[in-house]
């Protein structure tokens, strides 16, 4: 199993990410993106790759939640990070009117900027959109026939959402949202008409723990070792043998990413 996204530079995991690293490799993790997302823990993720190589790799990019810190500076931050080859993906980036922590018009500024690392570097795009759908489809529309391959991380929405990502040939990135039986259920029929060579799995550690994890954890934080939760759902949902959705989801992620075969 690969896990496309995990925030494992989040200051949650500082007293045991060695510990965090071994129970996933026991749990059948073989390889994990670390997702960088500020300008703060992009270069702590590229860090944790280039500390265990060929088991981490990084994105780097700055999510709309902190899109007021992307400067010109920043950019060039950014741009810097890209360089090296532990980093695989753009991003975190996107829109994100659901919490709006940062002005809309930074989000968009900040979202097209790295649309353009995108374009100049050639690498996918590790993509969010929350409650922006509108503005995220006519930003991604102008860039048409410019960008590599995307995916639009912790999908939790609507089938029109989901169909228009698709039609563009999008990735789909599922979390353990659909593991909740009160807001991830509409996610258990979409997940069906997702091509396997579109999918991919991610836990988004530490936030979204699967509510299909028995005993619950008293500390509520989730880790790449809960990866298989996400995968047990979702062979469930597409009628599929888990080993199957475990095979396909990893093909795609290293596809995706390009990396190298275990």
């Amino acid at each position: 199993m690969i896990d496309i996204g995990a925030n494992l530079s989040h200051d949650s995991f500082d007293h045991d990410r060695d510990d965090v690293l071994q129970r996933a490799r026991a749990a059948g993790v073989t390889r994990i993106v670390v997702t960088g997302a500020s300008r703060e823990h992009s270069p702590k993720a590229l860090a944790l790759a280039q500390a265990h190589p060929g088991f981490l790799h990084a994105t780097a990019g700055v999510h709309p939640h902190h899109a007021i810190e992307y400067t010109d500076e920043c950019d060039l931050e950014m741009r810097a990070l890209q360089q090296h080859p532990e980093v695989v993906a753009v991003g975190e980036c996107g829109l994100d009117y659901f919490r709006d922590l940062s002005p809309r018009p930074s989000q968009r500024k900040a979202f097209e900027r790295q649309l353009q690392i995108g374009v100049d570097t050639g690498k996918p795009l590790f993509l969010h959109q929350r409650d922006a759908h509108d503005d995220f489809m006519a930003m991604m529309k102008n860039f048409d026939g410019r960008l590599a391959s995307a995916v639009v991380h912790c999908f939790t929405g609507t089938r029109k959402e989901l169909f228009d990502y698709l039609d563009h040939d999008w990735h789909i990135g599922i979390t353990g949202w659909l593991c909740d039986e009160r807001r991830g259920l509409h996610l258990r029929e979409l997940v069906k008409h997702i091509p396997a060579h579109r999918l991919m799995i991610e836990t988004d550690a530490p936030y979204l723990l699967p509510r299909t994890v028995k005993p619950q954890p008293s500390h509520r934080r989730n880790e790449p070792m809960y990866l298989a939760h996400i995968v047990e759902e979702l062979a469930r949902d597409r009628g599929e043998p888990v080993e199957a959705t475990a095979a396909a989801t990893a093909a795609t992620a290293r596809a995706f990413f390009r990396l190298p075969s275990p």
